[in-house]
């Protein structure tokens, strides 16, 4: 696969073609994932196959796999769709909210949702590295069992149980908070 890669940044579109019918189906899983959106999931991996297309010259096999490269690089750009979408939302829920009064409901409901945020997130300073990360990747970024043990280069059982005493400690925790 890197030398596809580094064929592709000499402009060799078999090898590009290569590249892309060996990856285009996993970046389309990981982006699917991340955004939840089939439609935009599309969009973002046609975005992505392009910048590898234009972009391959960026890759050096001394720095990692191929695979690696492309998926990270799926990674990003899906995580910045959802920002973006997160954002318009944002804007467009901002807007609304100008347009009609607020009622005491809605400000009161937004503070329990702070609280609880602010909580778990105080909850999870408390972990340990080693028990905080896979749970960050895995909830917060959307990875699998799989893909959080591949970026920790930790067997698959391990992650497992880390997480399963994770989130045991981070319920605790909540539940001595409330």
């Amino acid at each position: 696969m890197n030398q596809l890669l580094v064929r592709a940044a000499d402009g060799d579109e078999q090898a590009f073609a290569g590249v892309y019918d060996a990856l285009a189906d996993r970046v389309m899983g990981l982006v699917c994932r991340v955004v939840r959106d089939k439609a935009q999931a599309e969009e973002v991996t046609q975005d992505v196959m392009v910048e590898v297309w234009r972009t391959a010259d960026r890759f050096h096999p001394a720095r990692g796999a191929a695979r690696n490269w492309v998926l990270t690089l799926a990674h990003r750009r899906a995580v910045d769709r959802v920002r973006s979408v997160s954002a318009n939302r944002a804007r467009e829920l901002r807007a609304a909210v100008r347009e009609q009064e607020r009622s005491f409901d809605t400000v009161a409901e937004e503070v329990e949702v702070r609280e609880e945020q602010r909580v778990v997130f105080r909850c999870l300073a408390l972990l340990s590295r080693e028990l905080r990360l896979p749970l960050v990747l895995a909830y917060y970024e959307g990875l699998t069992y799989a893909e959080v043990a591949e970026a920790l280069s930790t067997p698959e059982g391990t992650i497992k149980s880390r997480m399963r005493q994770g989130l045991q400690r981070l319920h605790d925790c909540l539940e001595a908070g409330s």
